[in-house]
């Protein structure tokens, strides 16, 4: 293979934000950067379960650029589908895998097993397996290497490789490649200047190709303190205490909700915010927060960082029993649960209580993939369907952009343009289309010559030869890239139908009228096709 033979494969992240996974060739084997489960609308999801596009086996490693579950998540199943080759990643996100990838596994688990009940239910024998097991996650688990960041590492024979703080959570690389004459850094998720408990992001070394984020490609983060942030925080918690109800705070387990507790109990100690009960309902979050305090020294210096944790009025939930039991309390309290986008975990439950309930206030404090159930509260969708019912939503939704763990456009930007070669190339990933057409139009404006600007689609890849890199389409995933694209699939019109249904039937005055409604919908379903 010559010193040119070298491509970047995007079989995730391409034209979405989650499910990072890029496959590189050009080394002695190919290996992964990230390998990700993709969140949002269902037909997303299914990508979850396809055969992976590469043959596992034949991978020589996996590098990662930090724990998030859409960089890490799918690592189990492949394992599972015979991956034998170390998984590299920073002595932090290692720690942190060991409880967030078996809270995955035990969600598929939990998943499956209420599918299987529904289904029983119903009188159906259908049977949906786990996209992966607790088993599985303890063999993922078993394959991290700790490869500190500074450190130089082979990934496989032929590739040079180090990782720099990326300034996104704990842990958190950007991760720059040599192999032959070509370097590629990945940029993994870069975060903001300024951020409360990690450094601002190194600068990465000239490369031949920068693989972007781009979540917030075409939005600026306005100048934001540890002062002006918590100000935001506590005028939504009054604003809430004041409306009567409690106040739901959606949040991931991994530095949100350790940023979001310790703002919150110096907004109470300086008697900005009432002493109100702060009840953590996340396992996870509890076990993350060990890992912080055991590498408190990678940190940024947080006065009193580990009292805050142990305050009186901060109440963790453990068992499921004890989360059920947060019914009871209905006003005055505030409520951190997981997970950030709604989708799984028992946030899911708590928004059953307190939907409909006017007084309850529910705070989104995180970046929402479209088709999510978090996305379409965020969005005004009401009702909604969790867990196969029907919620109306009367809560008052609010949004705090001043906890994202991403970098706005400008810092992008300058990121960018900081680690870019005279003639390098760029591909946007991991953002929604018009973030990664904003970003590629403001590159463009800062002098990034359209023909070294690329926005790959699912599974398309770019491969180097002499003078730069070239685009190699790959139609096969297009239907999933125009789900994307949409931000919604027949899933999400099934769920509105069946609520839009439901809405047309009880405003008909009699029962002639509705059943001139199931008629014609009798009609239209046998029309289109076999009997059902």
């Amino acid at each position: 293979m010559t010193q040119h033979s070298v491509s970047v494969s995007f079989h995730g992240a391409a034209g979405m934000v989650t499910g990072a996974c890029f496959r590189v060739d050009g080394g002695a084997a190919p290996f992964l950067v990230d390998c990700g489960l993709v969140q949002g609308p269902k037909t997303l999801q299914g990508l979850n379960t396809r055969p992976f596009p590469f043959a596992p086996r034949a991978l020589g490693a996996v590098v990662l650029t930090h724990a998030h579950i859409d960089h890490s998540g799918l690592l189990p199943r492949l394992v599972a589908a015979g991956f034998a080759g170390p998984i590299h990643a920073t002595p932090a996100t290692c720690e942190l895998l060991r409880w967030l990838l078996q809270d995955a596994a035990a969600i598929q688990e939990a998943e499956a097993e209420r599918f299987a009940k529904r289904a029983h239910r119903r009188g159906q024998t259908a049977v949906r397996a786990p996209l992966y097991t607790r088993e599985d996650a303890a063999a993922a688990i078993e394959r991290l290497r700790p490869t500190p960041i500074g450190a130089a590492f082979a990934p496989v024979a032929g590739v040079a490789a180090r990782y720099g703080h990326a300034g996104h959570i704990l842990g958190a690389a950007w991760v720059a490649l040599d192999i032959g004459d070509r370097r590629i850094v990945f940029s993994g998720d870069l975060g903001p200047k300024g951020k409360t408990l990690q450094r601002d992001p190194e600068p990465a070394p000239a490369a031949d190709l920068i693989v972007l984020e781009s979540t917030y490609g075409g939005r600026e983060r306005p100048p934001e303190t540890e002062e002006s942030r918590r100000e935001r925080l506590a005028a939504e918690v009054l604003d809430a205490h004041r409306a009567g109800g409690n106040l739901l705070i959606p949040a991931f387990a991994v530095e949100r909700t350790q940023e979001l507790i310790h703002d919150l109990l110096v907004l109470a100690r300086a008697s900005r915010i009432p002493a109100m009960p702060i009840y953590l309902d996340s396992p996870l979050a509890r076990r993350a927060t060990a890992v912080f305090e055991r590498y408190e020294a990678e940190l940024e210096p947080v006065p009193d960082s580990g009292a805050a944790f142990r305050a009186g009025h901060l109440r963790a939930i453990e068992t499921v029993e004890q989360s059920k039991d947060l019914a009871r309390v209905t006003s005055g309290a505030i409520l951190i649960a997981g997970s950030g986008m709604c989708d799984a975990g028992r946030i899911k439950h708590h928004l059953k209580e307190h939907l409909w309930r006017p007084r309850s206030t529910v705070l989104f404090v995180g970046y929402q993939a479209p088709g999510t159930l978090g996305r379409l509260l965020r969005d005004g969708v009401s009702p909604v369907r969790i867990h196969g019912e029907e919620i109306a939503v009367a809560a008052r939704i609010r949004t705090l952009d001043s906890y994202s763990g991403h970098a706005g456009q400008s810092d992008l930007l300058a990121w960018a343009h900081g680690s870019l070669a005279g003639d390098g190339h760029i591909a946007l990933t991991h953002g929604e289309p018009d973030q990664l057409a904003a970003l590629r139009a403001a590159l463009m404006q800062g002098g990034v010559a359209p023909a070294r600007l690329h926005v790959p689609a699912l599974d398309d890849a770019l491969g180097a030869e002499p003078g730069g890199w070239r685009l190699k389409p790959d139609g096969a995933a297009r239907a999933l890239r125009q789900a994307a694209d949409a931000g919604s699939d027949w899933h999400n019109a099934y769920a509105r139908t069946i609520m839009s249904l439901r809405a047309t039937l009880e405003a008909q005055t009699d029962d002639d009228a509705r059943r001139r409604v199931l008629d014609a919908i009798e009609r239209s379903l046998r029309a289109a096709g076999p009997a059902h």
